[in-house]
């Protein structure tokens, strides 16, 4: 199938399976995500600002696909095309992948990986914000207007899932061959960042292949609009008592700035801004693996929890 063939627009929903859907509910909020009305069961669904979902199920409950690890995590991925026209198309790609069947939410199998995915017609809407622009040498924006300061943050939508995988070129190449995703950068023999369209941000799916390490979810990562708030977002989710696994940083083989925490839904949830905008002009890297090409710099376990801002009591809900 030719690269060109790029009918995916981005992450239109994740559903969890987890062994203490309160708890994740809970997560969620502090997080700044919206609650939906409840559903049937004990599933409790969340909006990001666009409209994309994030839904967390008990674990053993039966409309959720089989697990590709143990515990709490990822169950079924959805990923959005534009429009109905888009599932035909790709309808014949997918029929001979493991698991693939056509539903009334749209067309599902599992990837090499064990993960389920559904592809279906986005229900996301456009997201216009404010947002106060950077002052740099020669480049002034920001006039008599400070800089904001976020209180939490609001995630805008689902920027990108990241994967250990067991065999990273079966997996690479599914996404490339039969949904059209295009590589932005390569780790030489250990991972691939890969985007949905030619022209967009940096990465949507990242493969992850570690020795000794199977297949898992590693972090989900929301886009929210510049690093003030990933930084309000960051303290926020400490004052709330959830764990940083690693945050304030910053990403050189992304540009982007970020804060992961600790989820209870398994793996982490990552806070980011400013990831490279690429096009078809863009010439991937094969880069080594290490520290420094992942993280140029990074606070171990978040900024100092006994600061001022840290301190201060959450607001009820």
């Amino acid at each position: 199938m030719s690269s060109e063939f790029s009918p995916v627009t981005g992450i239109e929903q994740l559903e969890f399976g987890v062994t203490d859907p309160q708890a994740c509910a809970r997560f969620m909020q502090d997080f700044g995500l919206t609650p939906q009305a409840a559903k049937q069961g004990q599933t409790h669904d969340f909006t990001t600002l666009s409209g994309a979902r994030i839904s967390v199920t008990p674990l053993q409950d039966s409309r959720l696909p089989p697990p590709f690890e143990a515990g709490s995590t990822l169950r079924r991925m959805t990923w959005g095309v534009a429009t109905a026209g888009d599932l035909v198309a790709l309808a014949p790609r997918l029929r001979d992948q493991p698991g693939f069947r056509e539903t009334e939410q749209g067309l599902e199998c599992r990837d090499p990986n064990g993960m389920t995915l559904r592809v279906a017609v986005s229900r996301q809407v456009p997201v216009t914000l404010t947002v106060p622009p950077i002052n740099q040498w020669g480049d002034v924006r920001r006039v008599d207007t400070p800089s904001p300061v976020y209180e939490r943050a609001q995630p805008v939508n689902i920027g990108h899932v990241v994967f250990f995988v067991d065999d990273l070129a079966a997996t690479e190449r599914f996404y490339r061959e039969v949904l059209g995703f295009h590589v932005s950068d390569r780790y030489i023999d250990r991972a691939v960042f890969l985007r949905c369209q030619a022209r967009g941000g940096h990465h949507n799916l990242f493969l992850l292949k570690l020795p000794a390490r199977g297949a898992g979810l590693n972090h989900v990562a929301f886009t929210v609009r510049d690093i003030h708030e990933v930084v309000g977002g960051g303290i926020a989710m400490n004052r709330h008592q959830w764990s940083t696994f690693i945050g304030p940083g910053r990403h050189p083989i992304s540009s982007a700035y970020f804060w992961y925490v600790n989820s209870p839904t398994g793996g982490a949830f990552e806070y980011y801004t400013n990831d490279d905008y690429l096009t078809e002009n863009w010439q991937p890297r094969e880069l080594e693996h290490s520290l420094t090409s992942f993280t140029e710099w990074a606070i171990e376990g978040g900024i100092d929890a006994d600061t001022r801002r840290q301190q201060r009591k959450p607001e009820a809900v």
